[in-house]
């Protein structure tokens, strides 16, 4: 059986990726920023030192071993460029935290975790169209957190395939979340969807389908590759 941490499992993307892969058979430790009744590890990565004790934690869970790592955790909030200088940095640092200093923290626990033991393993990052095409002038943090996923994804893939570690990334455009309707309806909701040529944005099941193949089924010779899917709103 394939044991696999998945961050931000609480809701949305998170919620659709746990139960696709519950459904094929995958161990799913879960983590969120407040524990649950259903086995939910809590893990606020506002705090340096939670993405260690989450990795502790899930190791516990796991009987010693984690197969794969599903970087899915992420703060989307508007900053924008008006606020004063302590309320603009203070919400760039939280959403580098989050989403990408935590990733990076956890990839470094996966990494080293496989290599101690002579094993194989996969991470799969879940980052964002904005890291290819940035975002909205509100969203400056979020496209570069999202862009430095993706160049982190690529080091690991390149440097580490020789010894069977896999680095897969996931770049969603909008996806029906609530992170997304907030963002939809502040920028012109309906109007906004016209760049979307697929005419609607992802379903959160779309998404956990492609990190389930990431996670279980994508072929070695992928390893370093990262999955568009944002309806042809940004093609490569």
């Amino acid at each position: 059986m394939t044991t696999i941490l998945l961050t931000g499992a609480s809701r949305g993307i998170g919620a659709a990726a746990r139960t696709a892969l519950h459904a094929r058979g995958a161990s799913v430790i879960a983590q969120a920023t407040r524990p649950a009744a259903d086995g939910t590890i809590g893990a606020d990565f506002t705090d340096p030192l939670a993405p260690a004790v989450l990795w502790e934690a899930a190791l516990d869970a796991a009987g010693g071993q984690i197969d794969v790592l599903v970087n899915n955790a992420g703060l989307f909030a508007a900053n924008p460029v008006e606020s004063s200088d302590i309320e603009w940095l203070d919400k760039w640092e939280a959403t580098l935290r989050i989403n990408l200093t935590a990733a990076a923290q956890l990839s470094r626990f996966a990494v080293r975790h496989w290599q101690e033991r002579g094993i194989p393993g996969r991470v799969v990052h879940v980052a964002s169209r904005a890291g290819h095409r940035g975002d909205s002038p509100a969203h400056w943090h979020y496209a570069a957190a999202k862009g430095g996923m993706l160049a982190m994804h690529k080091t690991i893939a390149r440097q580490y395939a020789a010894e069977g570690i896999l680095s897969f990334a996931i770049a969603p455009g909008f996806t029906d979340t609530s992170m997304a309707d907030d963002y939809l309806t502040s920028r012109g909701g309906a109007a906004l969807l016209r760049d979307i040529p697929l005419g609607r944005v992802a379903t959160p099941d779309e998404i956990a389908a492609i990190i389930a193949f990431c996670a279980l089924d994508a072929p070695p010779s992928m390893t370093g590759a990262t999955i568009d899917a944002n309806g042809a709103s940004y093609v490569r």
